[in-house]
């Protein structure tokens, strides 16, 4: 049914049909609007069911109603009554106005209404001008009622690449306290989405502002002022140079579980005891530990998991790897192609870590070379040369004949 005469109906049974939210905001920035939230005022619930009796009804707390694809709610009030995301008393009826259904909403750019027949704006909270000046702002004081608005803040911050203004950053230290009634999986929702931004950075630097990045994020918290050699770190700590990381991954990959690893490569370097300063030895070890940490702590999927650990194990050596032997060489080729993450992603991995300038380092090669060594050397190639059944020793000649292969790469690399 089109969505002029769904509106249309609601309009002769004395109601009237909005556009809400996300819908609103991404039309007036340009953006495909993909999900279509309505508002519906001056009927009842039951009204709207006798008009619409083929809608598809769902909701907990409340009638949520699905017409073909479309999501359609009652205005609403909410008024809190304890402490957490879902202690909320919800009022819903035909005299709620569209008004005080935007009031309740987290930020002014998601508390525009369009009235669907006449294309009007509904924008008392002056959303539109926050939207032409970049700017996040808290709708009202309502914004204090849900601790999960901390981080879904800071996951616009980062989808849209917008500010936020300073009252709003207030408002949402004030929520600090609040923070760990919220479930790990809805941390983790928004942690994903802004993790899938361009900007990734914005979600953590947000938190930071608002004194809050240490409740759910302690292993990037950490990072903050553990000093770095300037000769190779000249962006400062390992917290900036973590942000300038991950967001270079968001450049040239969307695969989350390899910005996930870009993100937690240098973790280790969180505990480095002050005395050791501006120096980091082992943190690639220490790191392991603490991607599970963080991992446990806001239920990051186990491949994600897996991904993280290999990369703060094997970033070093991977940024050392034209400087290693051919044993170690083909040893970590071999170790890094059995994981999670394996040889391609390391290596999106390894470049952002080393990124210096405008473009992307371009001589780690160490994906071509191990791509190489494990086609041609392989168990068939063994079979072919050699007539051992011995799983020990085609390890061993495994790695023996490797070695011997990038050897001679190397060497027609000094020729060339």
């Amino acid at each position: 049914m089109d969505i002029f005469e769904i509106a249309n109906k609601i309009k002769r049974c004395g109601g009237n049909l909005y556009l809400v939210g996300g819908a609103v905001r991404d039309k007036l920035l340009g953006k495909e609007v993909n999900d279509e939230d309505y508002c519906v005022t001056g009927i009842s619930s039951k009204e709207f069911e006798r008009i619409f009796p083929y809608a598809h009804t769902r909701g907990k707390f409340f009638e949520v109603y699905d017409i073909e694809g479309k999501e359609f709610a009652m205005a609403r009030k909410e008024k809190k009554n304890g402490k957490g995301h879902k202690e909320f008393e919800i009022q819903t009826g035909q005299n709620i106005t569209i008004e005080e259904d935007l009031k309740r909403r987290d930020i002014t750019i998601n508390s525009i209404a369009q009235e669907v027949l006449t294309g009007n704006l509904i924008d008392q909270f002056n959303g539109v001008k926050d939207i032409e000046n970049k700017m996040i702002r808290a709708t009202s004081n309502a914004f204090l009622e849900d601790p999960l608005r901390v981080y879904r803040v800071a996951r616009f911050s980062s989808s849209l690449n917008f500010e936020v203004e300073d009252n709003t950053i207030n408002m949402m230290e004030k929520l600090k306290n609040e923070l760990n009634t919220l479930s790990k999986e809805r941390v983790f929702t928004e942690f994903r989405k802004a993790l899938a931004t361009n900007k990734p950075s914005n979600f953590f630097n947000i938190l930071r502002r608002a004194n809050v990045l240490d409740v759910h994020f302690k292993e990037i918290y950490d990072l903050i002022g553990s000093t770095q050699p300037e000769k190779y770190h000249p962006e400062g700590d390992s917290y900036n140079h973590t942000m300038i990381v991950v967001d270079r991954c968001a450049c040239l990959t969307n695969k989350l579980e390899i910005r996930f690893s870009a993100l937690v490569h240098d973790l280790g370097k969180g505990i480095t005891p002050k005395e050791m300063l501006p120096h980091h030895y082992g943190h690639d070890e220490k790191g392991v530990k603490l991607v599970g940490e963080l991992g446990k702590r806001i239920g990051i999927p186990i491949v994600w998991q897996k991904c993280g650990k290999i990369s703060a194990k094997e970033h070093m050596k991977g940024g050392i790897f034209n400087k290693m032997t051919p044993a170690k060489q083909v040893d970590f080729i071999t170790r890094v192609s059995k994981s999670m993450l394996g040889l391609d992603g390391m290596k999106i991995v390894v470049m952002c870590d080393k990124w210096r300038g405008v473009e992307p380092p371009n001589d780690i090669r160490f994906d071509v070379i191990g791509k190489q060594i494990l086609e041609e050397v392989n168990g068939n190639y063994i079979k072919e040369n050699y007539n051992v059944k011995d799983q020990r020793k085609i390890g061993d000649l495994l790695r023996n004949d490797r070695i011997k292969l990038i050897k001679s790469i190397e060497n027609k690399n000094k020729v060339i």
